[in-house]
């Protein structure tokens, strides 16, 4: 998945994140993935990683994995359709970092860097949590971050520990 270079038209890598803190957590999970099959051809998932919220104030703790895959949809549509996942299994935006059913976020789509109102990628904050990173380095060691050209190994080897 490093250097690859994606077209429109062709099969694109790409890695999502997973989670969840309300509810049947892994039943959330586990359902997503079925859709994310659908979707993304060559879908494999990481484990499930029970993880304390991070940045959100005081919620449940999340069940999180990551998924890596490929698809022909160009990254805005990709992510609209992550959106309507979401929203299939009741989650909720009534502010920022509200607790969520489920989440599913577009972290890297393919070697590309894009920057357009609400669509971001690399997601911009991947590199500083664990509960991304650690699932996505089980998945694809390899692959290389685009913007700082780190692999997921490294860019995982690169964080402070922290508590689960």
């Amino acid at each position: 998945m490093d250097g690859v270079e994606t077209k429109p038209g062709f099969s694109t890598p790409v890695a999502i994140a997973l989670g969840s803190n309300l509810g049947d957590r892994e039943r959330y999970l586990r359902d997503a993935i079925v859709e994310l099959r659908r979707l993304l051809p060559g879908l494999v998932v990481s484990a499930f990683y029970d993880t304390a919220p991070v940045g959100v104030g005081e919620q449940p703790r999340f069940l999180n994995a990551a998924a890596t895959g490929s698809t022909t949809l160009p990254a805005r549509t990709l992510l609209e359709t992550l959106r309507g996942i979401e929203a299939t299994f009741g989650r909720m935006r009534p502010h920022p970092g509200a607790a969520r059913t489920l989440d599913l976020d577009l972290i890297l789509y393919g070697d590309q860097i894009i920057e357009e109102p609400d669509l971001t990628v690399p997601h911009p904050r991947f590199r500083e949590r664990r509960f991304v990173l650690e699932p996505l380095a089980e998945i694809a060691p390899d692959w290389i971050d685009p913007v700082t050209k780190r692999t997921m190994r490294e860019l995982m080897g690169g964080l402070l520990p922290q508590a689960r």
